[in-house]
């Protein structure tokens, strides 16, 4: 069984979602099939079918969930030091080409948001700056093309 690295903030996040679909959406979704149920013909009821889907889709959710917690490696970001990009690092980048600053911290897959500033440990540009230093330059081969960036700072917050 292959472990999954998150942080502790992820992992909660995840156990927030999970409690949520099982003690709020499942009661929620079996009241709706009971309700579409007391309308009679189930064989050309809209609303049970919707219901049903909605049963499918939650359930299927929390599998997923259930099975990811229980494979967590749990890293404890403000516990790491180093002066080297790894899991958990906020790193501090500068674009070369628009001189942009961009700032992302390296997560586990499930808890990655790129909104939020939160890249993915197997994303592109976390495969390149895994290993690094401040002041070395990486090269990423993104999707969007080729982009070099130079490191600036590397917290571990």
């Amino acid at each position: 069984m292959e472990k999954l690295p998150m942080t502790v903030a992820g992992y909660a996040a995840l156990e927030v979602e999970l409690k949520r679909r099982q003690q709020e959406e499942r009661p929620r979704i079996i009241q709706a099939i009971s309700e579409a149920r007391s309308h009679g013909d189930l064989s050309e009821n809209a609303e049970y079918h919707a219901a049903k889907e909605s049963q499918s889709l939650n359930e299927g959710r929390i599998a997923e969930l259930e099975d990811k917690l229980s494979r967590a490696d749990i890293i404890d970001v403000t516990k790491l030091s180093g002066n080297t990009v790894k899991f958990g690092a906020t790193v501090t980048l500068i674009d070369e080409d628009t001189e942009a600053e961009k700032r992302y911290q390296i997560v586990g897959d499930m808890e990655a948001d790129v909104k939020s500033g939160k890249i993915s440990i197997s994303s592109p540009i976390s495969r390149a700056l895994i290993g690094k230093r401040v002041g070395d330059t990486v090269e990423v081969n993104a999707p969007g093309g080729g982009k070099s960036y130079e490191i600036v700072k590397i917290d571990f917050i």
